[in-house]
Formats: structure tokens, C-alpha cells, sequence
């Protein structure tokens, strides 16, 4: 997990996710309580919930160890196959948007002639 969160597509993306979140919590007192109330059951479930799970993660350790260890190669092999996953979100779009731009550029350019 701590991987796929540290992919630079994936960071980024969480960070614009946080920022738009942060933003309409700040500008908006209603969506800021109900947030803030979820926030709490949340926290309060994961406590309560981590406490009850700790047994059981203990004893599957050695199987959860190799499917992290599996699941880390393969995410090393498609880190390689798609270099798309280490670039922000803002660069992907601007990007596509320069992409989409030339691709009508193109096609104005062929139908014109």
C-alpha cells in the first residue's frame, strides 16, 4: 500500500483529492459539520476496529509478508510498463489537453486542404 501511495500519479492525485476536500469543508459550514462527523465515526471505527484485527494480522503475517513482497514486484513491473504512473496528475492533463490541441490542429489542417 505504501508503494502505490508513494506512485507520483497516486500522491498527487490523493493531494489534489485533500486540497478540493479541505476547500469545500472551509467554504462550507454545513458540508464542514457532516465532515467533521464522519471524520470522528471514522476515526472511532479504525480504532476500535484495529484492536480486534491485531490477533488475526499476527497470525497471518508470514502469508501477508509474501503477498506484499509479491504484490511490490509486480507493481515494480508496472511502474516500468507504464511510466504514466510517475507523473502528477496536472502534467497527465496538460498533456492530453496539448495532445487533444494538436491532434485538432491536425485535423482542421487535413480537412482545409
Amino acid at each position: 500500500v505504501s508503494q502505490v501511495a508513494n506512485l507520483t500519479l497516486v500522491s498527487s492525485a490523493c493531494d489534489m483529492v485533500s486540497t478540493a476536500y479541505a476547500s469545500t469543508k472551509e467554504s462550507h459550514p454545513y458540508i464542514r459539520s457532516a465532515c467533521d462527523a464522519a471524520e470522528k465515526g471514522v476515526k472511532s471505527v479504525t480504532e476500535a476496529t484495529a484492536s480486534r484485527v491485531q490477533p488475526v494480522l499476527t497470525t497471518l503475517e508470514p502469508h501477508v509478508s509474501a503477498a506484499s513482497e509479491y504484490a511490490s514486484k509486480g507493481l515494480e513491473k508496472l511502474g516500468e510498463k507504464l511510466p504514466l504512473l510517475q507523473k502528477p496528475v496536472e502534467q497527465i492533463i496538460s498533456d492530453t489537453k496539448e495532445l487533444v490541441s494538436s491532434r485538432v490542429a491536425d485535423a482542421k489542417d487535413a480537412v482545409s486542404s
